[in-house]
């Protein structure tokens, strides 16, 4: 493929989504190296990632550019057919989020080092999206989220709680504090696990390295916040049959996941590369799937367009606190979590990923059930 056709194809398919090569709007992109077309249009998104990575190329406003490409579908007009067939292929012959795996590709995002995510979250260390209504930081939109959930979960003193991928222990934390609940935290993350472990000192709060699928016992409520696009397709209606089983009869079952507005059994080939590997983004259609016979769905709340700003305020805090951090990474680290953060961000403000909080109970809230906003 020639570069200069390349070039020419790749500025036809950007002036869609109205952005130029060295235009002067912010999200117009600068071109560093020419090979960065042909590298596009014959690796689709992971070329686009790695050549940001590689300096090819730069944009003032990444996360509106990011916007602007998913809102005109650009990413599914340059994906490569090979590698998306090759993508599909291995995901029906493996399992990539199988208990064996699920440790080694936590290692991967969650254990880079605690001191990045304590530079780049907020106060309370929660890794998922804050909820923005009435809130004017990212601690006040996390502690809404928190607040929010443990009032959609109507917690009362002296329940059991089981939290399946409680991160650093941050609604463990708040719910015991706060509602005065027992809480058991499961993570696949060492340094989750550690940290958590401080941050949860003196509450009635245990953290444990476990896969959910060793989970045994039973508990009032289930919480789940963040996880479940690490569950994968395959595993699905497992996870949903071990909260089934751990879960009491008359018990509440928060999920909170990002989602996907088609069903997939991958993710974009970059960030499987980079960031989130054997991560999968579920739909609605896949999750009703899943819980078919097991569940009933009393509420489905989606604030996606929160998850914009939550990334915006991460990569903010990311960006000033580098210094903090660089000693410990490199530069090609930073482009890397630059684009993921402002990228995601674009994303969600292009409406393709959506936020969902569902709560599920086993037989039907008996009266049905009062939705929180």
């Amino acid at each position: 493929m020639k570069t200069v056709n390349s070039k020419a194809r790749i500025t036809e398919l950007l002036s869609y989504a109205g952005i130029q090569v060295d235009g002067n709007n912010p999200w117009d992109i600068k071109v560093h190296n020419e090979k960065f077309y042909t590298r596009v249009l014959t690796e689709g998104t992971l070329g686009a990632g790695e050549s940001y990575m590689d300096k090819w190329w730069d944009c003032e406003q990444l996360d509106e550019f990011c916007s602007r490409v998913v809102k005109a579908d650009l990413q599914d007009r340059i994906r490569s057919d090979r590698k998306l067939i090759s993508e599909i292929l291995l995901h029906k012959i493996f399992n990539r989020q199988s208990k064996s795996l699920s440790f080694a590709n936590s290692q991967k995002h969650y254990d880079l080092g605690n001191d990045l995510f304590i530079n780049m979250l907020d106060k309370r260390m929660v890794y998922s999206c804050g909820y923005w209504s009435d809130a004017h930081s990212l601690d006040e939109a996390q502690e809404n989220k928190l607040e929010l959930s443990c009032r959609k979960l109507y917690l009362k003193p002296g329940m059991k709680v089981l939290d399946i991928g409680c991160g650093w222990g941050s609604f463990a934390k708040y719910a015991a504090e706060k509602y005065s609940v027992n809480v058991t935290g499961i993570t696949v993350s060492k340094d989750q696990t550690e940290l958590g472990k401080k941050i949860c000192s003196g509450l009635p709060v245990e953290i444990k390295l476990m896969d959910y699928r060793d989970i045994n016992g039973r508990f009032d409520r289930i919480v789940s916040i963040g996880m479940f696009e690490h569950v994968g397709p395959e595993n699905y209606i497992t996870f949903m049959q071990v909260a089934n089983n751990c879960l009491n009869e008359d018990g509440i079952f928060l999920l909170h996941t990002i989602g996907s507005n088609t069903s997939g059994t991958y993710n974009d080939p970059w960030f499987t590369k980079y960031i989130f590997p054997g991560s999968n983004l579920p739909s609605i259609k896949q999750i009703g799937k899943a819980i078919e016979g097991l569940f009933t769905l009393e509420d489905l709340h989606n604030f996606g367009a929160d998850y914009d700003k939550t990334l915006m305020e991460w990569y903010s805090n990311f960006a000033r606190n580098w210094n903090n951090i660089k000693d410990s990474y490199d530069e090609r680290f930073f482009r890397m979590w630059k684009y993921y953060l402002l990228s995601c961000a674009g994303s969600f403000r292009g409406r393709k990923n959506q936020l969902w909080q569902i709560i599920l109970s086993k037989k039907g809230v008996p009266g049905g059930y009062v939705s929180v906003r």
